[in-house]
């Protein structure tokens, strides 16, 4: 097992778990991978993903160099964007519908693909040490697990085009300044900065977290008025649901709300 998953209570946990070569992501990884995000997806008592890497140097630095150039050598190598016909397809980086919230706890370095797992998900936690990188045009290849695409949605376009043309490094204070993470800590705080955000995703109910994260996404390129005119799925689910009159009458009735999911 390249990967460790663990779920308890209503909180799945995935640990990239090769640490000896910095959490490199290889093929075995990516289909074990896929399955855990099928079952975090299937599973009605899983309410919120962490994801991180194992040890306390890197998150991911990537694709496995050196299982690519195997690939290469036996002619199976080309590939642009996406991870279609591919093992562990679809991978998260493609789940455009993946509607639990998924936090990445960033232990250290976060580079091409691990950088772009990291990009997939909603909030972003890292040590003051991490560092982010993009660096595939060095190698000859484009970030095409959407890292071309999301760091130019979620940075200023010319900051990100740097980044991405270049290679270059973002320190993980610089990516606190530029808005990409949420709280940058002291790898001696990385577990309870992480878990702190775990307990208050978990106060707000599911279904509200799930509507506003698919509103949140879908509308981020619409004008205003027709993201008000749009048919959000898990909204309908939201405003159908107990849990939409619980929350009222548990703060009315001031006591803890007992969310169902449903």
């Amino acid at each position: 097992m390249v990967i460790k998953y663990e779920k308890s209570g209503h909180v799945a946990r995935i640990t990239l778990n090769r640490p000896e070569v910095l959490n490199a992501m290889n093929l075995a990884m990516h289909e074990e991978l896929r399955s855990a995000w099928d079952d975090i997806e299937a599973d009605d008592d899983i309410w919120v993903a962490l994801l991180t890497g194992a040890g306390d140097r890197a998150f991911s630095v990537g694709q496995d160099l050196k299982e690519l150039v195997r690939r290469i050598e036996a002619g199976t190598s080309a590939s642009t964007f996406g991870s279609r016909d591919k093992p562990g397809w679809p991978r998260l980086t493609e789940r455009f519908g993946f509607a639990k919230p998924v936090v990445a706890a960033v232990n250290g370095l976060a580079l091409g693909g691990g950088f772009e797992l990291a990009l997939a998900a909603d909030i972003i936690v890292a040590v003051d040490t991490a560092e982010f990188a993009l660096p595939e045009a060095r190698l000859g290849l484009i970030a095409g697990a959407g890292g071309v695409f999301r760091l130019t949605q979620q940075l200023p376009y010319r900051t990100a085009l740097g980044y991405l043309m270049t290679g270059r490094r973002l320190t993980a204070a610089r990516a606190l300044s530029l808005g990409l993470v949420n709280d940058v800590v002291p790898a001696a705080e990385l577990e309870s900065c992480v878990e702190g955000w775990l307990e208050d995703l978990l106060r707000a109910a599911p279904l509200s977290v799930r509507a506003v994260k698919e509103a949140a996404g879908r509308a981020l390129t619409m004008p205003v008025e027709q993201a008000f005119a749009t048919r959000f799925v898990w909204e309908e689910k939201r405003t159908a649901s107990a849990d939409a009159e619980e929350g009222p009458r548990s703060f009315v009735e001031k006591r803890t709300p007992r969310w169902r999911g449903c």
